[in-house]
């Protein structure tokens, strides 16, 4: 090869591996499967080998890859690795087990062993303990800082907040411990269900999922993730062992979650043995893996070996090969999602795999269609593995026919006609048409009516016929529906035309961040929605927010503002919400009005009778920045008990630590500097006689 094509090749390389790097650390939207990456940078490490003086200053085959947002505007705070946090050299054969093997020996006349250990497939955390109190839970960042997600770490039930005092050995004064925050494929499932139910993007598989949730601002949305935690190297000043598997065994008597899921042996020919029984194995598992981490089981030989710029020498993964397919391309769809983003879909003959019959799969964008360059009626491979969502990861070029024609993806909206156009930020393209787009105003119906929007009873089926029949054109037609209309759609009864209304009646009741939510404004989720809901206090006065007002709102960004501003720059967006006011539903929040921020990122657990009714007291922690617990957990701040309080909640405090305060307390640490803490309901009055009378702020 010329070596302008191979100065050429390596910077392709080197853009396109940083680029994945990006989109899997800091977007958990990976484009292409763990194996093909790690075959681009082994492509890189062997040109750069070769040719050394094209090797650039950004070649990933001397850094991490990183989880910091590359615009540095992150919302959690960052610290420094005490010790770097490296990657691991990956190997997909047993030969470069071997030769590992034969590296470690060369080193040392000693006898040794190896520890292996379970890879599981999630995203790395470093916990810091200080006299067996959780202080400080970093993620991987750039391996030599991290972003401080603590509170959401403290959602995750197995991970103590305070250390047991029952081991043999006590734990030092302060220590770090790394390990996997993963989401099993049950709680997976139950996310993507619930995405796919609001139309919004699903997750590519348990890994995206985990590292997604853990970089979510909310603590109590983190909470209802079901993610779990597996610990795997402890670091301490002084060792609490001479051996790695003997300091984990330890960590776990001070209650710390450590992997079943491992085991001492004495050479790489029992380790080859112990990894195919998992290769095997591993498809029985509730969780997702993706190979068997092999380290020097000594610390002396770990610290004789030392490590290089990236990976330790005393440690190497093994990852399994994932579950492939080869079937043939039938056909391509594009598919018109609620937002307008257009997603390629391959019909394919009917392939087993992993168990399941696979007729249809994923080719994400335009550009995974380029990288890939498909042909119609080209034979692929699919896969599953750690991926849930079957997706195309390969063309066997050998079995294209000499007259194949290269898919070309659309320009124009595949449903309306309208010319596409690209996002730079999600490398996606979309229909404009928003609001005369079919499936997109089917898509924003769907989402309106969804359980976490309005909850109206209308399914999938129905507002297509309504739609077909020319019911529904805009949202608040919804209002407007007569009997007739509704009767005559397919299987609808008198029933069904009352259960319908009922729900129609309760959403006049649906709060304004989930009215919010519901009008489906692009990347508005739920937790944004209240965050929004919460700050602005009307949909008035946040359609008329000026841009560098939304920008500096913690999790909106500026994609976000601008999708905000141009959902509020159509009229018929404003003539929507200007019709579903006159219907009646919220638009303006009537009970999060805030007094001041005395208790802000604090969540406080509420148990038994105070001076003030229990809806007053909650009212009065929400004015004041705070969050009212649905339960005790290592997350909560304080335990707020009054008289009568609750013995298993008092309990539970206790044993995890949280402090318990009075009512008398409480007023003194929520008072501000002009407030008088003898006066705290001065502030918030409630006429309990009338119900319908709304809260009061003086």
């Amino acid at each position: 090869m010329e070596l302008s094509k191979i100065k050429e090749r390596i910077n392709f390389l080197v853009e396109s591996i940083n680029e994945h790097n990006r989109r899997y650390y800091e977007q958990n939207a990976p484009t292409i499967s763990d194996y093909e990456f790690d075959m681009l940078l082994k492509e890189l490490e062997q040109l750069e080998g070769l040719y050394p003086e094209y090797i650039r200053s950004d070649s990933p085959t001397s850094k991490v890859g990183s989880d910091l947002a590359s615009d540095g505007k992150s919302p959690f705070k960052q610290y420094p690795h005490k010790y770097p946090m490296l990657s691991l050299a990956n190997s997909y054969n047993i030969g470069e087990l071997r030769d590992f093997d034969a590296r470690v020996r060369k080193s040392t006349s000693e006898n040794f062993t190896y520890n292996c250990e379970l890879k599981f497939d999630g995203t790395g955390i470093n916990l810091l303990y200080r006299n067996g109190i959780l202080v400080r839970a970093l993620t991987r960042g750039d391996g030599t800082q991290g972003d401080d997600v603590l509170r959401n770490i403290k959602t995750i039930k197995s991970i103590p907040a305070r250390l047991s005092d029952s081991g043999n050995i006590h734990y030092p004064p302060e220590f770090e411990i790394r390990g996997e925050i993963y989401m099993p494929f049950e709680q997976f499932d139950k996310l993507n269900a619930q995405k796919e139910l609001n139309q919004e993007t699903l997750f590519a598989n348990p890994r995206n999922a985990a590292a997604g949730s853990l970089k979510i601002l909310d603590p109590d949305v983190v909470a209802q993730r079901g993610l779990q935690c597996v610990l795997y190297h402890l670091i301490a000043p002084q060792n609490v062992s001479t051996e790695h598997s003997q300091a984990l065994k330890i960590a776990s008597e001070w209650g710390l979650p450590i992997s079943e899921y491992s085991k001492v042996c004495k050479d790489i020919e029992e380790v080859i043995e112990y990894l195919m029984m998992w290769d095997i194995k591993r498809k029985e598992l509730p969780f997702p893996t993706d190979g068997m981490v092999v380290k020097v089981n000594q610390f002396a030989l770990q610290s004789a070996l030392g490590f290089t710029a990236k990976t330790p020498r005393w440690a190497v993964a093994y990852k399994f090969k994932p579950e492939q397919a080869l079937t043939k391309i039938e056909s391509i769809d594009y598919q018109v999602g609620r937002t307008g983003a257009i997603t390629p879909v391959a019909n394919l003959t009917p392939v087993l795999l992993s168990g399941t019959t696979i007729k249809r799969a994923t080719l994400h964008n335009a550009d995974q269609m380029e990288l890939l360059d498909i042909h119609l009626g080209d034979w692929v491979y699919i896969e599953k593995g750690g991926e849930i969502i079957p997706k195309i990861t390969a063309v066997e070029r050998s079995k294209r026919e000499p007259y194949a024609k290269k898919a070309i993806f659309p320009k124009t909206c595949p449903i309306c006609g309208s010319l596409l156009y690209k996002d730079a930020e999600q490398a996606k393209y979309f229909c404009p048409n928003t609001n005369h787009c079919p499936p997109q105003i089917q898509g924003k119906f769907i989402h309106f009516c969804s359980r976490k929007a309005l909850n109206i009873n209308l399914g999938e089926v129905a507002i297509e016929q309504m739609w077909e029949r020319g019911y529904i054109h805009r949202l608040e037609d919804l209002y407007n529906l007569s009997d007739l209309q509704l009767l005559s759609l397919d299987k609808w009864k008198e029933k069904s035309v009352e259960n319908f209304r009922n729900s129609l009646e309760k959403s006049y009741q649906v709060p304004f961040s989930r009215v919010l939510f519901g009008l489906g404004i692009r990347n508005i989720g739920e937790t944004t929605a209240k965050n929004l809901a919460k700050r602005f206090g009307s949909v008035d006065a946040l359609k008329n927010a000026k841009r560098e007002e939304l920008i500096a709102i913690d999790d909106v960004g500026e994609t976000l503002a601008d999708c905000i501003i141009d959902y509020f720059a159509s009229e018929e967006n404003i003539a929507t919400v200007e019709a579903l006011k006159k219907a009646g539903l919220q638009f303006e929040s009537h009970d999060n009005l805030v007094v001041s921020n005395e208790l802000a990122g604090m969540t406080i657990m509420i148990t038994g009778t105070y001076s003030i009714p229990r809806d007053t007291m909650k009212h009065y922690i929400e004015s004041h920045g705070g969050k009212v617990g649905t339960s005790v957990t290592s997350s909560t701040t304080y335990l707020l008990a009054g008289d009568k309080a609750g013995d298993a909640k008092l309990k539970k405090a206790e044993k995890l630590g949280i402090p318990i305060i009075s009512e008398e307390e409480f007023y003194r640490i929520a008072a501000s500097p002009a407030t008088s803490a003898n006066e705290p309901v001065a502030k918030l009055h409630r006429d309990e006689k009338n119900d319908n009378e709304e809260l009061t702020l003086f």
